[in-house]
């Protein structure tokens, strides 16, 4: 990349390129974004954004623009922004209504963006919103059963959002949002407490649910498990080879989930294949550097690109990529 950056956002555009945003380079946050161009294989400079943020939300509009809201920065954080691949700018939009970081943002089937949970100066947050790209505005909606952060938020096929695990008051609980009702439902429980996991949406309608830390120091997890929607239950499936948090895991076009990267008391290099057929995972080719709080885009051609990320703690982060080729 042209820049070393990790907790940054990479948001796969229509034109297949893949726009990367903010973070930190371990010293300072960063305001600036670049583009991958896979047929070229190269990062290059774009638009810089009004506010330097890690740890935000990036979300691809239904008209090809991309949102970004939130995160951590030294000043007020609800000032949020969109960018046009066509023009390659940035221009404000919203703000939300709460200043929030380290929440989830979900593009909802109607087009709408569903903001839920995140920290605010001083407390997690059970509080949600949506944005209207039509009108560029946020307004509330209902709040979670309970306030949390580090969580992860699904669309379902059937329009509902799932929102599970994160730091709360009961990390192993979850729950449904309805855009119909515009209202939030608890649904079963998961079998393993955790945060800073992965929730990702399998062809059939299912959601793996991997690793992360169940609590505590170094208490990392390579417990995996289910959500059935038809069902409202969780129920384990095949654990990690290896227990990790702060990972990657990108559904593959043949249905199988990459995880990659993360952190288990040291940052790791190693990658895995879940395959939902047989329920288990199995190893596959390393990456070339160990990171954590990389991001992983699946591109048009079914590759993963792997970018940034942090290798040492505090820094040095790395400007490094990578391409997983299935």
């Amino acid at each position: 990349m042209t820049t070393a950056r990790e907790s940054a956002t990479a948001t796969l555009l229509p034109d297949g390129r893949v726009l990367i945003t903010g973070g930190t380079d371990g010293s300072s946050d960063l305001a600036s974004a670049e583009l991958y161009d896979p047929t070229t294989g190269t990062f290059s400079p774009t638009g810089s954004m009004a506010t330097a943020r890690y740890s935000h939300t990036a979300t691809l509009l239904p008209d090809g623009r991309v949102l970004i809201g939130g995160g951590w920065r030294p000043t007020d954080l609800s000032a949020d922004e969109l960018y046009d691949p066509k023009t390659g700018a940035f221009s404000a939009t919203g703000p939300m209504t709460t200043v929030r970081n380290l929440y989830t943002a979900t593009l909802l089937h109607d087009g709408r963006v569903l903001i839920a949970g995140g920290w605010t100066s001083m407390f997690n947050l059970a509080s949600a919103e949506l944005y209207d790209p039509k009108t560029g505005t946020f307004s509330p909606t209902d709040s979670m059963p309970g306030a949390r952060i580090f969580h992860t938020a699904t669309l379902l096929p059937d329009g509902r959002v799932l929102i599970a695990g994160g730091e709360s008051s009961d990390p192993a609980s979850a729950s449904l949002y309805d855009p119909k009702t515009g209202t939030f439902s608890p649904t079963g429980h998961m079998s393993t407490a955790r945060e800073g996991h992965t929730a990702t949406l399998l062809r059939d309608g299912r959601v793996l649910i991997a690793g992360g830390s169940t609590g505590g120091t170094y208490s990392y997890t390579n417990s995996a498990e289910l959500y059935d929607p038809a069902t409202g239950t969780f129920r384990p499936t095949g654990s990690m080879t290896t227990a990790r948090s702060g990972h990657t895991a990108t559904l593959l076009h043949d249905g199988r989930v990459l995880i990659t990267a993360g952190w288990r008391g040291s940052y790791l290099g190693s990658a895995e294949l879940y395959d939902p057929a047989t329920g288990t995972f199995s190893p596959t080719g390393s990456m070339t550097t160990a990171r954590e709080s990389a991001t992983a885009t699946l591109l048009s051609d079914g590759r993963v690109l792997i970018a940034g990320g942090s290798v040492a703690g505090v820094g040095p982060d790395v400007a490094s990529a990578e391409l997983y080729q299935p």
